[in-house]
């Protein structure tokens, strides 16, 4: 199954849950193929529980349903099992996360949190997309 994964890390990142769980963004998956999406939403559970309760309240068509399959969950101990199962990894921009998407190997996009100290994630992800190991992006 062509699955995308996304991780937000050790905490929460609230704008790439809340991007990655719009009706345009799970539209264009669809569109792309995609038949799944795993979101490991960390403490921005809030978000991904609202957007994905509007999306359904959307969606009430039944004869405009959704293919993309949607789950979601806060934590667990090893998300490496999600990231070999996917096509596509997108992921905050956290070494840890970055280095073992890159190890399994799979498509990276990384997304950067500005609002975090220093900005020390676009540091990082713009050096790896430098050498052509990731796609670096923004929410937006």
């Amino acid at each position: 199954m062509s699955t995308v994964f996304i991780t937000v890390g050790s905490t929460g990142f609230d704008s790439l849950v809340e991007a990655c769980t719009t009706m345009s963004f799970l539209n264009g998956l669809e569109q792309l193929g995609y038949k799944q999406l795993v979101i490991q939403y960390g403490s921005s559970e809030p978000i991904y529980t609202r957007n994905m309760s509007n999306n359904n309240d959307n969606n009430e068509d039944k004869n405009n349903k959704r293919i993309l399959k949607v789950k979601g969950y806060a934590y667990k101990p090893s998300i490496t099992e999600d990231m070999e199962n996917a096509s596509l990894v997108i992921s905050h921009a956290g070494a840890g996360s970055i280095l073992q998407a890159l190890r399994i190997p799979k498509p990276l996009i990384v997304v950067n949190n500005i609002y975090l100290m220093d900005n020390h994630q676009q540091e990082l992800s713009q050096a790896m997309q430098g050498k052509g190991y990731c796609i670096c992006s923004t929410p937006r």
